[in-house]
């Protein structure tokens, strides 16, 4: 809120909206192109299907853990101000750093770049347009989102029906076009789901299912949160299992699990099985429609993140402005796709994120935790959504994250460990503004 011209923000997204946010915030190109991760540690088509459900159900438990935070609090802010009630502001701060540092800003980043490449790569333009490109497309959607969070859907509507429809196309050509394992591949290395790899084979899986937050970031901004978030979380989600369960068999239908495990690009395979050139042209324009979408909504829920923060004291005051007429963070919007292009220009993106991954699944971990703070010391009204299953669900979720966690910091201790050096980097910045902020609330 901008508290000192009384400006809030105004609720004007519905459910199909939010729906779509979610799903928009999910899907982006990861499914055209990381499923050979999770086919190479597995051993069998089966287990690769199993994975991805597995994911799936552990994506429904976080989302519904975040559906109640979301009815507890329907406010924009999301994670940051779960966990500042809950734990405390320096760990709020810590992880609004990261996310702005390297996380947010890096997604959209990157993201740009892949959307880049594929336009390129749809059109058969030279590919050193794609990082103008990226530019491009992070300014048109930070002025898009500049207008209020009704122009921001409109353009995420359209754009997540158009990636659906690619998926659809995708998973038709897969199983009712193309013919059963028409690409040779030289066999993949077997291997087995075990408790011992479980959590490597989850890796890439959780990965492609993480981004249904992005919602609770625009709480503050749907109408009759306490019916509509809960509803589109779980709506959502479980677009984006079928989504990605059917995708994965057109996968194994056309290039059988070797080939799946040995590929490069899976979705430009299979279309290529059946149309040849055109049908990998064709996926690559559906994976930069989706990508497209995808940093539209990034830019949207973080600079909603950002706003807050800066409400609170603990950053740039003229960050916490709100637009007067459109109701839009537009100081936030500007400073985190700022941002985003300096990454986006200096190719640091990539590794940045690898840094991240651990300080961002912390936090989902930490972020459903604070449900038990608010089971123990907040009572819940009639309209409060709850979470069934309440305390195994969150605890279930919170396992599979760390198991996650554990599994990353065994697979590269040294990107773990530059995440860790990055957090502590935002503890003086912490201490910084949480002295000016009590200065300035002094001062007012």
């Amino acid at each position: 809120m901008n508290a000192k011209a009384g400006i809030d923000y105004v609720r004007r997204l519905g459910m199909w909206d939010a729906s779509m946010v979610v799903v928009g915030g999910i899907i982006g190109a990861g499914i055209f192109l990381n499923p050979k991760y999770v086919a190479a540690r597995t051993g069998s088509s089966e287990q690769v299907i199993i994975a991805w459900l597995i994911g799936g159900v552990v994506a429904l438990i976080g989302a519904l853990c975040y559906a109640e935070l979301g009815t507890r609090r329907p406010q924009a802010g999301g994670g940051y101000v779960y966990l500042r009630e809950a734990w405390g502001p320096m760990l709020a701060f810590l992880y609004g750093w990261i996310l702005l540092v390297v996380d947010y800003t890096g997604g959209i980043a990157a993201v740009a770049q892949t959307f880049g490449i594929y336009f390129c790569a749809a059109f058969d333009l030279s590919s050193r347009l794609a990082q103008p490109l990226a530019v491009g497309a992070i300014v048109l959607l930070t002025g898009i989102s500049y207008f209020g969070i009704r122009a921001g859907a409109i353009v995420q509507n359209i754009f997540t029906v158009l990636k659906l429809l690619a998926i659809a196309l995708l998973v038709v050509t897969g199983l009712a076009l193309s013919a059963s394992h028409t690409t040779p591949a030289k066999p993949a290395a077997q291997a087995s789901i075990n408790m011992w790899n479980f959590g490597a084979v989850l890796m890439p899986v959780m990965f492609s299912y993480g981004g249904w937050a992005w919602v609770n970031n625009i709480a503050g901004e749907i109408r009759e949160p306490r019916r509509n978030m809960p509803r589109a979380l779980v709506v959502g989600i479980g677009m984006v299992v079928a989504c990605y369960v059917l995708a994965n068999l057109a996968y194994l239908h056309v290039l059988g699990h070797d080939g799946l495990a040995t590929g490069t690009a899976p979705a430009a395979a299979v279309m290529r099985a059946h149309f040849g050139d055109f049908g990998a042209r064709l996926i690559a324009a559906g994976i930069a429609i989706s990508t497209f979408g995808f940093c539209n909504i990034a830019i949207i829920a973080s600079a909603r993140v950002f706003q807050v923060m800066s409400a609170d004291g603990l950053f740039f005051r003229p960050v916490a402005h709100l637009h007067p007429r459109y109701r839009s963070p537009d100081v936030a919007l500007i400073a985190t796709s700022a941002w985003a292009i300096v990454l986006a220009l200096s190719g640091s993106y990539g590794q940045l994120l690898n840094y991240a991954t651990v300080g961002d699944w912390l936090g989902y971990a930490g972020v459903v935790g604070a449900l038990y703070f608010y089971r123990r010391n907040r009572t819940a009204d009639t309209n409060t959504f709850l979470v069934p299953g309440y305390p195994w669900l969150p605890a279930v979720f919170i396992a599979a994250v760390l198991l996650v966690v554990a599994s990353n910091v065994i697979a590269n201790p040294g990107d773990a460990g530059m995440g860790l050096l990055i957090i502590l980097a935002g503890l003086p910045v912490y201490w910084f503004w949480s002295r000016r902020g009590k200065a300035r609330q002094t001062l007012s």
